[in-house]
């Protein structure tokens, strides 16, 4: 990987508002659903790139990559194509890029969900797995959910509620993070172990 990015605070400010494209191949089977891209997302263009963030780390330690990716300098195009390879795709509820999730409006997570339900209707993964259980209550308008596999689906997709990764949410360590990661990724076909 190139060297690694480094930003100042006011050059991560300059990345507000902008946005990140989706990670979408042609044989999604699991789709990673993030709140939004923070600005160190938005300035290397890749999905949850902030040092501290998790994913990567959970994602290889449950067995659904086969390396520990590092995208906090962006995706080098083996990662990405690893990725699409092993079906993942990640998108986010809200596109626009900020320095943390409560400065989004809860309505933006609600146009977010319609926005979704549209994708996951044209790309039919198998799961769809939301990374943070309070922004899925606010967009789905469903207080009482609850982290796990949830009893409605997104049309033939399941529906998985998985702890947000940020390095933020200490109550889940990585060990248990890994794992609810690899049950989605067992339920999407990803691996059968």
């Amino acid at each position: 990987m190139a060297d690694r990015a480094r930003f100042t605070r006011e050059q991560l400010e300059s990345y507000r508002d902008t946005t990140v494209p989706d990670l979408l191949g042609p044989r999604l089977r699991l789709l990673f659903v993030g709140i939004n891209p923070g600005l160190w997302t938005a300035a290397v263009q890749a999905h949850f790139a902030r040092r501290g963030n998790r994913f990567y780390p959970a994602l290889h330690r449950s067995g659904l990559t086969d390396r520990l990716i590092d995208a906090s300098s962006g995706y080098t195009d083996d990662d990405r194509r690893h990725l699409l390879d092993r079906g993942i795709g990640i998108t986010n509820l809200a596109h626009r890029a900020t320095a943390r999730a409560d400065e989004l409006d809860p309505a933006e997570l609600v146009r977010g969900a319609g926005q979704l339900d549209q994708l996951v209707a044209r790309r039919g993964p198998r799961v769809v797995a939301f990374l943070g259980i309070t922004a899925y209550r606010t967009a789905f308008r469903l207080p009482r959910a609850r982290t796990g596999p949830q009893e409605q689906n997104l049309h033939d997709a399941q529906v998985w509620v998985l702890p947000n990764p940020s390095g933020l949410n200490a109550g889940t360590q990585l060990p248990e993070l890994a794992e609810q990661f690899r049950r989605a990724g067992i339920a999407a076909g990803i691996f059968q172990n």
